[in-house]
């Protein structure tokens, strides 16, 4: 006699209610080489929390936030010209929890938040969002803009323009925070920011008069908005062209007597993902604003704002793939067909493993990252080159590679995958904004290429790989590969249509040499199996038409027992 076909919960494998971070203890792990140990002890709790949070009641508010986007208003119900933009109350509790409860707008500027004395290194924050972005990923953009906008506001902005804002850009509560937000995009100035056309025209008062439309702004309503604008006369009475001709101005919604600023929201954007958070399009009709920083120096300063925005965003992408491998490691482990556990199958192991791969890297480049960011604002040497390099890598490969990791979660699922219902298609339609926000792919590999020739990223880059070399176990041909992957992206900045190639390359084979190296120091084999996955299958040329099984036993040793 046969056994029945399961059904239910047997048949469709429902993983909501786990705590994310305790089903990524390799995660923990990590933290301890990257976080100082007295701080990953006072965070381990709060992380704890935010672990069983995300795999729960924020996957309910997102899910909701997802199905109500925000909506518009152009008058008030008596037809007082006075515009609003009204979001879900699932939306707003997600706010509560990032801004107020967590402070990740707040943490890396200013001490108390969750009880800790002092700011927080950014390892801290991206940890925290990491989790955070599992649920919920279109708040995540508001949240990284604020922080972002901070930072530029506190590196570029004059003395009183810091004191009038700083104290509710960094606030807990509610009712006093200031969300920020950043206005670049115009139709003719896209990626070509030297094409900006909105108009800066000079005031009686040092300030400015914004004129123009802006074309995508996401946290539409925001209070603060950094914006780029050409100053009328040129910068110091000489008309420029191009990026030198672009100042960067702070933007806010309600003017210091109380009074509206005089800017519209024209409509909001119908998106493929984000869907819970409001970007639009905007017409400045003579807005009050503010210089910061030099007035011909804009983009420059703006850029500040961009590449913390682009780590962000390949932050944003490490999480998604987690979230979405976590969610097939699930099915494929509770879920039986043949016979069998999914898990148990080769090819599952094989599509598992590469997902885990890509999903790995992601969160190695950004501890990297955010620790090369932690050490470039200590002012260490070098650091800053090692940064500039390593930012546009993870926002270009892992935004590309989160594109695919969240597919093949949702084919694990199956057909139930590909109903809203359930995480999968979320997971999929926010993972397409990564690589077109803040820069499309190919401008972003263009980046990589700038920073190489440029600002001695690639030697920074070097130095930095070479010494990760030198203190972890050896992957078999890694450095040998490294060397050419340097020696592609020499080419690439002579000839540019090797840029994507190049930065593959680079991101690559960084990452599995600090995958190597945590390996290491963690004296872990799975690590080490993957970081010689990465280079087997990421950089190493194959023949497709050889069958081999070593592939296959590779896969099954990287996958949790």
């Amino acid at each position: 006699m046969t056994e029945p076909a399961p059904t239910g919960a047997d048949a469709v494998p429902d993983s909501h209610g786990i705590n994310l971070w305790r089903a990524d203890p390799a995660f923990a792990r990590l933290l301890t080489l990257y976080l100082p140990a007295d701080l990953l002890a006072h965070l381990t709790p709060h992380l704890d929390r935010l672990g069983a949070l995300a795999g729960g009641r924020l996957d309910d508010l997102a899910g909701t936030a997802d199905r109500n986007p925000p909506v518009l208003h152009h008058r008030t119900r008596r037809g007082d010209d006075v515009q609003s933009i009204e979001y879900h109350p699932a939306y707003r509790e997600l706010e509560r929890v990032a801004f107020g409860e967590y402070g990740l707008a707040a943490l890396s500027h200013r001490a108390g938040v969750l009880g800790w004395p002092a700011a927080m290194p950014p390892a801290a924050k991206y940890a925290i969002t990491y989790l955070f972005v599992q649920a919920e990923f279109g708040l995540c953009c508001p949240v990284s803009m604020t922080d972002s906008l901070t930072r530029t506001l506190r590196k570029y902005g004059d003395a009183d323009l810091i004191a009038r804002y700083l104290p509710a850009l960094t606030s807990q509560d509610m009712d006093v925070l200031t969300q920020g937000a950043m206005f670049m995009t115009e139709q003719g100035a896209g990626s070509d920011v030297g094409a900006t056309a909105v108009r800066a025209q000079p005031g009686n008062d040092g300030s400015f008069r914004l004129w123009g439309d802006k074309w995508f702004c996401s946290n539409a309503d925001a209070e603060l908005a950094m914006v780029l604008a050409r100053p009328e006369g040129g910068v110091a009475g000489e008309k420029v062209a191009g990026l030198k001709g672009v100042g960067l101005f702070l933007l806010p919604r309600t003017l210091p007597d109380g009074s509206a600023n005089a800017y519209r929201i024209l409509r909001l954007k119908n998106k493929l993902g984000t869907r819970s958070m409001a970007s639009g399009e905007i017409r400045l009709e003579g807005a009050t604003a503010y210089l910061v920083g030099d007035a011909g120096a804009g983009f420059k300063q703006m850029a500040d704002m961009i590449n913390n925005s682009r780590l962000s965003n390949g932050v944003r992408a490490a999480g998604l793939m987690r979230r979405a491998v976590t969610e097939a490691m699930h099915v494929a482990s509770n879920r039986q067909a043949f016979g069998k556990r999914l898990i148990e199958m080769p090819l599952m192991q094989r599509q598992l493993a590469k997902m885990l791969v890509r999903a790995e890297q992601a969160r190695t480049m950004m501890l990297q990252t955010a620790d090369a960011l932690r050490r470039s604002d200590a002012g260490e040497p070098g650091a800053y080159a090692l940064l500039r390099i390593l930012t546009p890598l993870i926002k270009f490969r892992a935004c590309r590679d989160a594109r695919g990791v969240t597919g093949d979660a949702m084919e694990v699922r199956g057909g139930v995958g590909y109903i809203e219902e359930w995480p999968d298609a979320r997971l999929l339609r926010d993972a397409h904004l990564g690589s077109i926000w803040e820069g499309t792919s190919n401008i972003v590999a263009l980046d990589v290429l700038r920073a190489a020739s440029r600002e001695g990223a690639l030697e920074a880059l070097s130095a930095h790989v070479g010494a990760l070399l030198e203190t972890s176990d050896e992957v078999a041909g890694l450095r040998a590969a490294f060397h050419r992957a340097v020696d592609l992206a020499m080419q690439a900045t002579t000839n540019p249509a090797l840029a994507r190639q190049a930065a593959t390359a680079l991101y690559n084979v960084t990452s599995a040499a600090a995958m190597a190296w945590e390996a290491t120091r963690l004296g872990d084999p799975r690590r080490h199996a993957l970081a010689a996955m990465v280079l087997r299958h990421r950089v190493l040329p194959r023949d497709p038409l050889e069958p081999t099984d070593a592939a296959a036993t590779a896969c099954a040793a990287v996958l949790p027992g």
